[in-house]
Protein backbone atom coordinates (compact mmCIF):
# COMPACT_ATOMS: atom_id res chain seq x y z
CA UNK A 1 0.00 0.00 0.00
CA UNK A 2 1.28 3.50 -0.67
CA UNK A 3 0.94 6.16 1.10
CA UNK A 4 -1.04 9.94 0.46
CA UNK A 5 -1.51 13.07 1.36
CA UNK A 6 -4.57 14.06 3.05
CA UNK A 7 -5.47 17.98 2.17
CA UNK A 8 -5.60 20.56 5.10
CA UNK A 9 -7.26 23.59 5.75
CA UNK A 10 -4.34 25.63 6.47
CA UNK A 11 -6.50 29.05 7.13
CA UNK A 12 -6.47 29.38 10.36
CA UNK A 13 -3.10 28.04 11.54
CA UNK A 14 -1.50 31.26 10.36
CA UNK A 15 -2.14 33.33 13.22
CA UNK A 16 -0.64 36.56 15.02
CA UNK A 17 -1.47 37.39 18.74
CA UNK A 18 -3.92 34.46 18.29
CA UNK A 19 -6.76 36.73 17.11
CA UNK A 20 -5.20 38.15 13.78
CA UNK A 21 -4.88 36.48 10.72
CA UNK A 22 -2.32 38.07 8.08
CA UNK A 23 -5.61 39.73 6.57
CA UNK A 24 -7.15 40.79 9.63
CA UNK A 25 -3.52 42.43 10.75
CA UNK A 26 -3.32 44.15 7.33
CA UNK A 27 -6.59 45.51 7.44
CA UNK A 28 -6.49 46.53 11.35
CA UNK A 29 -3.09 48.43 10.60
CA UNK A 30 -4.93 50.62 7.43
CA UNK A 31 -7.59 51.42 9.62
CA UNK A 32 -5.15 52.58 12.19
CA UNK A 33 -3.16 54.46 9.91
CA UNK A 34 -6.10 56.54 8.69
CA UNK A 35 -7.00 57.04 12.29
CA UNK A 36 -3.48 57.89 13.02
CA UNK A 37 -4.42 61.04 10.24
CA UNK A 38 -7.43 62.23 12.56
CA UNK A 39 -5.41 61.77 15.67
CA UNK A 40 -2.21 64.10 14.39
CA UNK A 41 -5.62 66.23 13.19
CA UNK A 42 -7.03 66.38 16.93
CA UNK A 43 -3.56 66.44 18.32
CA UNK A 44 -2.61 70.19 17.12
CA UNK A 45 -6.15 71.30 18.37
CA UNK A 46 -5.48 69.82 21.68
CA UNK A 47 -7.94 67.00 21.40
CA UNK A 48 -5.63 63.91 22.10
CA UNK A 49 -8.02 61.66 23.43
CA UNK A 50 -10.41 62.23 20.82
CA UNK A 51 -8.03 61.32 18.36
CA UNK A 52 -7.19 58.23 19.69
CA UNK A 53 -10.47 57.40 20.23
CA UNK A 54 -11.06 57.72 16.38
CA UNK A 55 -8.16 56.08 15.58
CA UNK A 56 -9.40 53.02 17.66
CA UNK A 57 -12.63 52.71 15.83
CA UNK A 58 -10.77 52.95 12.73
CA UNK A 59 -8.91 49.99 13.83
CA UNK A 60 -11.96 48.01 15.08
CA UNK A 61 -13.52 48.82 11.35
CA UNK A 62 -10.37 47.42 9.31
CA UNK A 63 -10.36 44.82 11.72
CA UNK A 64 -14.39 43.76 11.60
CA UNK A 65 -13.88 44.38 7.44
CA UNK A 66 -10.43 42.27 7.11
CA UNK A 67 -12.20 39.53 9.56
CA UNK A 68 -16.01 38.76 9.43
CA UNK A 69 -17.85 36.97 7.20
CA UNK A 70 -21.64 37.75 6.13
CA UNK A 71 -24.28 34.92 6.86
CA UNK A 72 -26.72 33.68 5.28
CA UNK A 73 -30.10 34.78 6.29
CA UNK A 74 -32.51 33.01 4.66
CA UNK A 75 -35.15 36.38 5.48
CA UNK A 76 -33.11 38.65 3.68
CA UNK A 77 -32.70 37.86 0.06
CA UNK A 78 -29.17 39.43 -0.91
CA UNK A 79 -27.46 37.54 1.65
CA UNK A 80 -28.56 34.24 -0.01
CA UNK A 81 -25.71 35.68 -2.74
CA UNK A 82 -22.94 36.98 -0.82
CA UNK A 83 -23.82 34.55 2.41
CA UNK A 84 -20.49 32.49 3.79
CA UNK A 85 -17.97 35.74 1.73
CA UNK A 86 -15.31 37.89 3.32
CA UNK A 87 -16.41 41.25 3.63
CA UNK A 88 -13.30 42.64 2.20
CA UNK A 89 -13.80 40.35 -1.23
CA UNK A 90 -17.46 41.70 -0.95
CA UNK A 91 -16.02 45.30 -0.98
CA UNK A 92 -13.06 44.67 -3.53
CA UNK A 93 -16.01 43.47 -5.87
CA UNK A 94 -18.33 46.86 -5.12
CA UNK A 95 -15.61 49.04 -6.14
CA UNK A 96 -14.00 46.77 -9.18
CA UNK A 97 -17.92 47.52 -10.39
CA UNK A 98 -18.21 50.77 -9.78
CA UNK A 99 -15.28 51.40 -11.41
CA UNK A 100 -15.95 49.64 -14.64
CA UNK A 101 -19.64 50.38 -14.79
CA UNK A 102 -20.30 51.92 -18.55
CA UNK A 103 -23.31 52.79 -19.82
CA UNK A 104 -24.37 52.16 -23.58
CA UNK A 105 -26.95 53.79 -25.47
CA UNK A 106 -28.74 52.55 -28.55
CA UNK A 107 -30.40 55.01 -30.66
CA UNK A 108 -32.94 53.32 -33.23
CA UNK A 109 -32.73 54.97 -36.86
CA UNK A 110 -35.73 54.86 -38.70
CA UNK A 111 -35.84 55.16 -42.73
Amino acid sequence: MGTYNIPRNLRGESRILIIFSVKSLITTALGALIGAIFLFIFNLLGLKIVGIIIMAIFALIGFAIGTFKIPTIAGLPFTKKIGGESLDEIIKRYIKFRMNRKIYTYTKEEK
